[in-house]
């Protein structure tokens, strides 16, 4: 069949998107796998279907490049609140997505008609370790723990924010700069450590002043990526518990991709805005 798609990215965060609402997708991690081949398929971080919903104004699914499902993307919400509105699938311009990690609300910020930006209701930080899960000194938290690996010392911060993460800053950690860290050696290290039964997020980030925060991350089933909201959100609720950065305050996250605003709140809760872009649409034989 040729199934047509639409090319998104989110802060450089790439994604496959496709229109479900009419149709059922068969094995939709092995074509995520095989579309998102940068040199022989479409090239992304992922694939996401856009589905009816039962309990919400729409369903994201969403397939990591390794074809892998994803319970939660943050950069991909982005995405999928410009393709329902640009696509004419709903005129509403706060809507309601269904995904394995509950139901998030986004707020649609229009230019000529089109979404230009998205502010995402990314539901609450969870530092519980069972929420990721991690299994480390039997501890209930994990928040600038210490942590050997490869006979270095890392300062880990544990959390989940839809899916788990494990921040990690450069000024308690033998990391040097994040702009020379051998991403491609270390990340796997952690993605797949014991300690992480289910695999992780890892977060690499700097602290250049006050509520700025410089971050490169290794994706779960996706390896380094442009950028990663879910990332970008967890790594600023764990600066602020470690009192790097406020509560309640806009803090910008630098992501090679380009920035996101970020706003983590007293309750717990997170706040995420950023821009997204369509960049091509066509169809593909599968």
């Amino acid at each position: 069949m040729l199934l047509h798609f639409t090319k998104m990215h989110g802060t450089c965060n790439d994604y496959i998107c496709l229109n479900c609402t009419n149709f059922e997708l068969r094995s939709p991690g092995k074509i995520a796998a095989r579309l998102s081949r940068r040199h022989t398929g479409i090239g992304a971080d992922g694939l996401i279907q856009i589905c009816q919903s039962d309990c919400a104004d729409f369903k994201m699914k969403m397939y990591n490049a390794d074809g892998s499902e994803g319970k939660m993307c943050g950069n991909g919400l982005r995405c999928v609140g410009k393709f329902i509105y640009d696509k004419r699938l709903s005129s509403k311009r706060t809507l309601t997505i269904e995904t394995r990690a509950g139901i998030k609300r986004l707020s649609l910020q229009l230019e000529n008609n089109s979404v230009r930006s998205v502010t995402v209701e990314m539901g609450k930080a969870d530092f519980t370790a069972a929420s990721l899960p991690v299994n480390y000194k039997n501890l209930e938290k994990i928040i600038d723990e210490s942590f050997y690996l490869g006979g270095k010392e890392y300062f880990i911060n544990c959390l989940s924010v839809g899916n788990p993460h494990c921040v990690i800053f450069s000024g308690r950690s033998a990391l040097g700069s994040i702009e020379t860290l051998d991403l491609g050696k270390l990340g796997p290290l952690f993605e797949n450590n014991e300690i992480f039964p289910e695999r992780v997020n890892t977060e690499f980030a700097e602290v250049p002043r006050r509520n700025v925060l410089k971050m490169r991350v290794w994706e779960r089933g996706s390896g380094e990526t442009m950028a990663c909201g879910t990332g970008a959100c967890a790594c600023a609720a764990a600066a602020v518990e470690n009192g790097l950065c406020g509560m309640e305050e806009k803090i910008t996250v630098i992501l090679p991709g380009g920035n996101l605003t970020v706003i983590y709140a007293s309750d717990g809760s997170i706040l995420m805005e950023g821009e997204t872009e369509t960049v091509f649409e066509g169809g593909v034989e599968i």
